[in-house]
C-alpha cells in the first residue's frame, strides 16, 4: 500500500489527492466510549500515530481523551460493517490529557495532563495492566500541554512544556534511581517565552495583592533534524518561536560556578511575530507547531489562533509570512492575502484545543476547526516560495459535529477527533469521492468527503 501510495502522490498533482479524501460512515468512524456514569461522550483531547503507521506500517493510533483514558485503535483499511479490531486502553490518568506522544521505537507512550504531571506508559502485553505506568514527571505548577521525545535518545530523553510557561528537559534514567517511580526534570526553563517578565503579581495603592497578567503558556514543542539538541517552542500570546539547544547539564558541579548554576539557558534563535503584520495588530498564540519534511524539509509550520498557518526557515526562524506591501495601506489584515501563510475563509482556529499536524510525506497539512465540525488540507509543497492566492486555499472536510480538535497523519491516511466524541479516518479514493459528487443525496448515507468551493 505504501509503494502505491507513493506512486500516486507522486503522478498525480497534489490538490486533485487532497479532492479525493473519502470516509466511510461504517468502517472509518471509531467513538471514544466514557466511563462515567451519566456521561455517553468522551471528547478526545489529542491523537497520535505511531511512528511505524507514519513509515506505512501496522496504522495504531492513540486517542488521549477528556477523561484521562488513551484508546490504541488499529486504523487498517477494512469492509463495510466489519468488527474494529480490539483496541488496548490504559488509564494513565484521572484528568484530561492534553498531548500524547509515541517514543521513537514505539515501545512507550508519554502523556501530559491537567492534572500537573507527565505519565511515561509501556503498552507491553507482559506488563499487567495496573502496573504499566512505569515513570511519573512532575515538575510543572500547571497544566501540562506538550511533550516531545528526543529523537536520538529512544525512551530516555524528553521535553514538557506547560501552562505555567516553562518547560522541562526530563532523563528517564533517572527515574530508575528514584524511589515510586516519580522523576524530577534535569533541566528547567521557567517563563521560556518572556525570560525579563517580572512575577505576575501586583499591589494597589492599600497594598493588596492583585493578579497580575498571566505568562505565555507554551503550546507546542518540536524537536528538529538541523541540531541534535534543537527544540522549537511556540506559546500562548504571540507568534514568536524560540529555539533551544536542550543538552543535558553537566553532572560536574565542582566545575559549575554559583552564578552558573543560577542561570537558565537563553535560546540560540528568536523570530519576530508574523502574526502581528508589522505592528499593525496584536499578536496571536500558536496552537501548533509542525515540522516540514522532504519538499519542505527546512520549514516550520505554526497554526495561530488567527487562523492562518505561519511559515518559518530553520534553524534561524526567520519568518517568512507576515510581510505585505498592503499592510502600509491600511488595509485589513483579514483580508489581505499573504504569499506564506495557509488560510481559508472558512476555517476558524480561535481555539487552543484545535491543532495541525504535517503529512509523512511533507507535502500536506491537515488543520482542525473550531466549528462546524470541520477539518482542512492545505497543499504545501511549495511552501516558503511565493504562491498566488489560488494555491493557498484549503479543501474541506466535513463529517462530524462541534470542534475538530486533534488530528495526525499515517502513510496514505489521516484521523480527525472531534467533540461528538468520534474519531474519523479520511483515505484518497478517486473512484468513491467521484460517484459522492455525481450522487451527493445518495452517497451521503454512507460517505463524507472533502469539499472544494
Amino acid at each position: 500500500m505504501r509503494n502505491a501510495f507513493l506512486i500516486y502522490s507522486t503522478l498525480v498533482p497534489s490538490r486533485p489527492i487532497l479532492q479525493s479524501f473519502v470516509s466511510s460512515n461504517k468502517s472509518n468512524v471509531f467513538r471514544c466510549h466514557s466511563d462515567n456514569v451519566g456521561s455517553f461522550v468522551n471528547i478526545p483531547y489529542a491523537c497520535s500515530y505511531s511512528n511505524a503507521a507514519k513509515r506505512g506500517d501496522r496504522p495504531l493510533l492513540a486517542v488521549a481523551t477528556e477523561q484521562g483514558s488513551v484508546d490504541i485503535m488499529d486504523t487498517s483499511k477494512r469492509d463495510d460493517w466489519d468488527f474494529e479490531p480490539q483496541r488496548i486502553t490504559v488509564q494513565p490518568h484521572a484528568n484530561g490529557i492534553f498531548d500524547v506522544k509515541w517514543s521513537p521505537s514505539d515501545t512507550l507512550l508519554a502523556t501530559a495532563s491537567g492534572d500537573h504531571s507527565i505519565r511515561i506508559t509501556t503498552l507491553s502485553p507482559s506488563v499487567p495492566s495496573q502496573e504499566r505506568t512505569l515513570h511519573t514527571l512532575r515538575g510543572h505548577e500547571g497544566t501540562v500541554k506538550t511533550v516531545a521525545w528526543g529523537p536520538s535518545h529512544d525512551g530516555d530523553i524528553l521535553c514538557t512544556g506547560g501552562r505555567d510557561g516553562g518547560i522541562c528537559l526530563w532523563d528517564l534514567r533517572v527515574g530508575e534511581r528514584s524511589v515510586g517511580g516519580e522523576v524530577p526534570p534535569v533541566l528547567s526553563i521557567p517563563k521560556a517565552h518572556d525570560l525579563e517578565r517580572k512575577p505576575a503579581r501586583s499591589r494597589t495603592s492599600r497594598g493588596k495583592v492583585v493578579a497580575g497578567t498571566p505568562l505565555p503558556g507554551i503550546t507546542h514543542l518540536l524537536y528538529t533534524d538541523t541540531h541534535p539538541h534543537g527544540v522549537v517552542s511556540s506559546c500562548s500570546s504571540d507568534g514568536v518561536l524560540n529555539f533551544w539547544d536542550l543538552r543535558l547539564p553537566s553532572t560536574n558541579t565542582r566545575t559549575r560556578s554559583k552564578k552558573t548554576a543560577k542561570q537558565h539557558p537563553k535560546p540560540l534563535f528568536t523570530s519576530v511575530d508574523p502574526t502581528a503584520y508589522g505592528g499593525s495588530r496584536r499578536g496571536r498564540g500558536i496552537t501548533t507547531l509542525a515540522h516540514g519534511t522532504g519538499p519542505t524539509a527546512s520549514l516550520v509550520f505554526a497554526l495561530g489562533i488567527d487562523s492562518r498557518v505561519h511559515t518559518y526557515s530553520l534553524p534561524s526562524l526567520d519568518a517568512l509570512s507576515g510581510y505585505m506591501p498592503s499592510i502600509a495601506t491600511g488595509a485589513d489584515v483579514a483580508e489581505m492575502e499573504d504569499p506564506h501563510a495557509f488560510y481559508d475563509p472558512r476555517m476558524k482556529t480561535n481555539s487552543f484545543y484545535v491543532r495541525m499536524a504535517a503529512s509523512p510525506c511533507g507535502r500536506w497539512l491537515a488543520c482542525g476547526g473550531a466549528v462546524d465540525g470541520k477539518a482542512y488540507l492545505y497543499d504545501v509543497s511549495a511552501a516558503g516560495r511565493t504562491r498566488s492566492a489560488s494555491g493557498v486555499r484549503g479543501v474541506e472536510l466535513k463529517g462530524q459535529t462541534g470542534e475538530v480538535g486533534a488530528v495526525d497523519w499515517a502513510d496514505g491516511m489521516l484521523a480527525t477527533c472531534a467533540d461528538d466524541g468520534t474519531v474519523r479516518v479520511w483515505r484518497p479514493d478517486m473512484d468513491v469521492s467521484r460517484q459522492c459528487r455525481d450522487d451527493p443525496e445518495e452517497m451521503k448515507w454512507n460517505w463524507a468527503w472533502s469539499t472544494d468551493v
